[in-house]
């Protein structure tokens, strides 16, 4: 899911193809979210999306239909290493059920080796999100974003640029497959396209919904889901001490979500003082964040705020992975932003004028600190992570 520069040659014939928790619990424009099992009006109601209590159904695009064998079909794919130019990666190399659909890597390795500028996003409830990417406004649709990683070459990621019809050649010849790609396309006499193969990823992936926390559990009425420290942490993180809750709020504890019924996305972009290389807040090429796409001063090193569902698995943190732990990620706000004290990236980002106004630094005790991350621990779903209807098909056939 990484947002990379424009690519460097045509596609031809693909681009053509191309805010506190309380009961109950309000998303983060106020909107409030649905008793369980509720679908909004407009919502796909022929398609079970076996919702966590509470959540309302993810707003699906205009012309989008939702069906359990689309579904199939896109997990299928996103498991399949022929989704790659040498047969050696899958969509879920780089994001890993375990690791909340992350990859633990600092910055994201390509199926030909090479490093890519940003971390690989988890795919945490990215279905509810109407910004996929670190810091690319224009990616707003999930078979849309799935082109890059496939056909980009800048950087290469699963590299099969030049090779659209060979993919094709590969997914007819599968014999599962050739009872998939039908049964998801029963309208189309041939079912395999680019098209199909990306609309079926986007399908699966809006099924990654996690909503089973301890945090969730809590919320729901049992008490003792969430220790009395995660409680304490709870109160310190929509605290207005800390601040965390204004990038990281509502049902998604982010401040970029969306879904059916609710008035209007909501799209959001920080500078959160990661660098300051010239006393103007410039972050270091390519990743400069929203100022990529708009030119415009005060977007230097504004990323999306990614959800921190199931953060504790999603190590190491930031658009480039450049902090390695939760602990270190508090410090990082605590002291307001970072200073580097020398190297190529030396500034001091706590003085930066870009960097958010909710990025003001604070003081915790101890304990205080502990709480506030055993909270952040609580919005671990062991569900999610576990679920077999989001795991590897291949390996059990």
């Amino acid at each position: 899911m990484t947002d990379v520069r424009p690519l460097r040659r045509p596609w031809g014939r693909v681009a053509a193809l191309a805010a506190a928790l309380t009961l109950p619990l309000v998303g983060c424009g106020g909107d409030e979210i649905l008793g369980p099992g509720t679908l909004p009006p407009g919502s796909d109601g022929d398609f079970d999306w076996r919702l966590p209590e509470g959540f309302p159904a993810p707003r699906l695009p205009e012309g989008v239909t939702m069906t359990e064998e689309l579904v199939e079909l896109g997990r299928h794919l996103f498991y399949d290493v022929r989704l790659s130019g040498n047969e050696t990666q899958s969509c879920a190399s780089c994001h890993r059920q375990e690791l909340a659909f992350s990859d633990g890597l600092e910055l994201a390795v390509g199926s030909t080796g090479e490093i890519h500028p940003r971390n690989s996003m988890g795919l945490t409830n990215i279905g509810y999100q109407p910004a996929l990417t670190w810091a690319n406004p224009n990616e707003t649709e999930l078979a849309h974003q799935a082109l890059t990683p496939m056909f980009g070459e800048d950087p290469v990621e699963l590299g099969l640029a030049g090779l659209e019809d060979v993919l094709v050649e590969r997914l007819e010849a599968d014999t599962t497959y050739q009872r998939l790609f039908p049964a998801a396309f029963p309208e189309r006499p041939d079912p395999y396209s680019i098209e199909t193969v990306t609309k079926a990823i986007a399908a699966f992936q809006r099924t990654l919904i996690s909503g089973n926390a301890p945090v969730d559990r809590y919320r729901r009425g049992e008490q003792d889901a969430l220790t009395e420290s995660a409680r304490l942490g709870q109160a310190l993180f929509f605290s207005e001490r800390l601040e965390c809750f204004h990038c990281h709020g509502g049902l998604g504890f982010t401040g970029t979500f969306d879904f059916e019924g609710k008035s209007a996305p909501e799209v959001e972009f920080h500078n959160n003082g990661l660098y300051n290389l010239d006393g103007e807040g410039a972050y270091p090429f390519p990743n400069t964040g929203l100022f990529q796409f708009t030119q415009r001063p005060e977007d230097m090193g504004r990323f999306k705020a990614p959800t921190l569902r199931n953060i504790e698995l999603t190590a190491p943190y930031m658009h480039d992975g450049s902090i390695a732990s939760l602990e270190e990620v508090l410090d990082h706000y605590a002291a307001g932003g970072r200073n580097i004290a020398s190297g190529p990236n030396q500034g001091d980002g706590r003085l930066s004028p870009q960097k958010s106004s909710f990025v003001k630094g604070f003081t915790l005790s101890p304990e205080e600190r502990t709480a506030v991350l055993d909270f952040l621990r609580s919005l671990t779903d062991p569900v999610f992570i576990s679920d077999p209807r989001f795991s590897n098909p291949w390996e059990v056939r």
